[in-house]
């Protein structure tokens, strides 16, 4: 069984000391119940315009000012996290999209934490998170067309071989690896600084394995925590 062995440089946790993150790997199974992520969306929407865990502000405070460190402007390129509470409390409500993409975006609105996820088979080895240098390319799309662009030099990214699939951290994902309920093998990253509780962070997995159990009875998932390695 193949999985996914993601790598983090250690500039990494000069920018962001403390950082860790959840590394889940799914191979799919027949999805059965497509309307688990539009459910939990919803359901996760009411509850932040409810309430949020007491620790959430801090949280995404705290991803405001490592954005600041590799110079993005928070305000302009918040965390996907941020990003997606914002939209809920402008709107209330956010659109049904995939059904795996709704499930993990619940997840991140319930826990306040950046959620990745990626369809693993299109990558060119690993996923490497790190410093860019400002040479390597970005799929992305612009007025309709698609389009290459590239990261700033310094600019943390997520990559393969081929060129960056997350630009700004966990700002906006490419094309190329772009997850849809069709994908048969997935990778989610859940990205958290300290002042998410460890505990948090794991029960925020479970909540998406269980969502995607429950949406496709069979699949098979392996989860890792990674985190600075001490010398």
């Amino acid at each position: 069984m193949s999985t996914v062995s993601p790598s983090i440089a250690s500039e990494i946790y000069r920018i962001a000391p403390g950082f860790r993150a959840l590394s889940i790997y799914v191979k799919a199974a027949p999805v059965l119940n497509p309307s688990i992520g539009e459910t939990a969306l919803r359901e996760a929407c009411e509850a932040v315009l409810a309430s949020e865990p007491e620790w959430a502000e801090s949280h995404l405070a705290a991803w405001a000012e490592v954005f600041k460190q590799f110079g993005a402007k928070p305000k302009r390129t918040p965390s996907s996290a941020e990003a997606l509470r914002k939209r809920v409390l402008r709107d209330g409500t956010m659109p049904a999209l995939d059904p795996i993409v709704d499930l993990y975006n619940a997840v991140s609105l319930r826990y306040a934490v950046p959620v990745g996820g990626e369809n693993i088979a299109a990558y060119q080895g690993s996923p490497r998170l790190t410093v860019a240098k400002g040479i390597e390319p970005f799929d992305t799309v612009k007025e309709g067309e698609t389009s290459i662009e590239y990261p700033s030099q310094g600019e943390v990214i997520w990559c393969d071989d081929t060129g960056v699939t997350c630009r700004r951290w966990n700002w906006r994902q490419g094309i190329r690896t772009r997850l849809d309920v069709e994908a048969q093998q997935m990778w989610f990253i859940l990205e958290s600084l300290p002042q998410m509780p460890l505990e948090m962070l794991h029960e925020a997995g479970k909540m998406l394995t269980d969502g995607l159990e429950k949406m496709m009875p069979g699949l098979w998932f392996e989860v890792a925590l990674i985190e600075e390695q001490c010398q």
